[in-house]
């Protein structure tokens, strides 16, 4: 366990901001739109969906970050889960994430990469799962050479990320539209229900929306948390929705709707359009590098939660999990696991199942973390809190109604991939409850 006071206390507002800029912003805003587009049918749904998202995001962030400014331990949402309600849901959180979240992110993240290198180079689709095995191996590879060389590619397709995004919204606008883009009224395109629409369109967004919980880990670390943390999360990711807003409203503008529907290259053709066909191509080079730096930071991040776990005795074969390769103290074991999981999803080929399967599992724990925020202060109100939630409990209770509404609305109408994230998430208990008879972490 960490202790609060060797944590450093340097971090400032205009660091945390760019953290929060750069942690949320990765592949969703350039492919979600397929999936939200064919969810509502129309414009002004679709750009509400982006919004309602942007909105149920702050209020989580906002949430999540009294958590992570009470307990800045290392495991961040696992560890909110089992100092709340015990090791046997902050079991399932670890496992969730770390057989589930990780790997499904990798997974999606690299078919999207393979679908838009086989776009680039014109090559058949049947190239997209095998490109995309290669481009998760090569992270892998890469991420076992040590943090340094993960480091190197992370700073990369940071600073690379924020040029196609500029250059498509400056130039968006000065293009002749193609589209039919309205904000008002707001409805649904035909044949679609309104509220499913909406919920099944908001959803969606949560995939380029998520990476919030990770940014309240620096509250420990920051000079002023009290004031600087709500403000670096609500500006950051109000930066983020209005970045997304706009990238949208010009793929709306430029694209008829039925020509971004359920097309995955829509950001490619908007690119395109924009600026003929070299402009287009290097543009949709900068996408890949914002794709390829996305799959490097969870192929990072995803295999030190296995890790974790097996130095707590937590998985099976957990002295496997926590070995470390030699010089450059990597999980290897860990990382080939996260690897071996990623590649079988990706066989599916469906980059919009495997990212509606972890955002609804991931999303359960965060509804859980954020009723945590209640349940503690109930508790244990004598728990040092550096930061609290403003407008208490209003913006807590925002976050825990929206993020309900997105899982039943999700399990009501994609049954089939919720019940695949259910079924996976509870296959752990098979291995809780006889590792927990060996090594009694429940009663430490």
């Amino acid at each position: 366990m960490e202790e609060k006071s060797g944590l450093k206390k340097t971090i400032t507002f205009w660091p945390a901001l760019s953290m929060v800029v750069g942690t949320v912003i990765g592949a969703g805003v350039f492919f979600k739109a397929s999936a939200v587009t064919q969810y509502t049918g129309s414009s002004s749904l679709s750009m509400l969906a982006w919004f309602v998202g942007g909105v149920v995001t702050i209020c989580a962030g906002l949430t999540g970050a009294e958590l992570a400014a009470a307990i800045p331990q290392t495991g961040g949402l696992t560890t909110y889960i089992e100092h709340t309600y015990g090791s046997f849901w902050g079991f399932l959180a670890g496992w969730a994430q770390g057989i589930i979240y990780f790997p499904a992110n990798v997974a999606a993240l690299a078919i999207v990469f393979g679908t838009q290198t086989c776009n680039l180079l014109g090559l058949s689709n049947g190239l997209i799962v095998p490109i995309a095995i290669v481009a998760a191996v090569s992270l892998t590879l890469i991420n076992f050479a040590g943090a340094k060389a993960a480091g190197y590619v992370q700073t990369i397709a940071t600073v690379v990320k924020l040029i196609p995004l500029a250059l498509i919204v400056v130039f968006g606008f000065f293009h002749q539209g193609g589209g039919d883009f309205s904000l008002f009224p707001v409805v649904a395109g035909p044949h679609h229900s309104f509220w499913t629409a909406l919920g099944n369109a908001t959803f969606a967004t949560m995939f380029a929306y998520d990476g919030w919980i990770h940014v309240g880990n620096i509250a420990g670390e920051m000079k002023n948390p009290k004031r600087d943390l709500p403000l670096a999360i609500s500006m950051g990711i109000v930066t983020i929705m209005a970045v997304y807003l706009l990238v949208n409203a010009v793929f709306l503008y430029i694209l008829p709707i039925n020509h971004i529907a359920g097309n995955l290259n829509a950001a490619s053709d908007v690119a395109g359009l924009l600026f003929g066909g070299i402009g287009g191509k290097l543009v949709t080079i900068g996408i890949l590098i914002s794709v390829y730096g996305g799959l490097n930071g969870y192929t990072t991040t995803g295999m030190r939660i296995p890790m974790k776990m097996g130095q707590e005795h937590k998985l099976p074969w957990g002295d496997k999990f926590s070995e470390l390769t030699k010089g450059t103290a990597v999980p290897w074991f860990s990382g080939i696991v996260q690897l071996i999981i990623a590649c079988l999803m990706m066989l599916s080929g469906q980059f919009d199942s495997i990212t509606n399967m972890l955002v609804f599992v991931i999303w359960i724990f965060y509804v859980m973390a954020f009723i945590a925020v209640f349940v503690l202060r109930k508790r244990e109100p004598d728990l040092e809190r550096p930061y609290k939630v403003p407008l208490y409990p209003i913006i807590p209770i925002i976050a825990i109604i929206g993020g309900v509404f997105i899982l039943v609305v999700t399990l009501f109408t994609q049954w089939l991939t919720s019940a695949i994230g259910i079924v996976l998430t509870l296959i752990g208990i098979c291995f809780y409850y006889p590792l927990d008879k060996k090594y009694h972490f429940s009663g430490k």
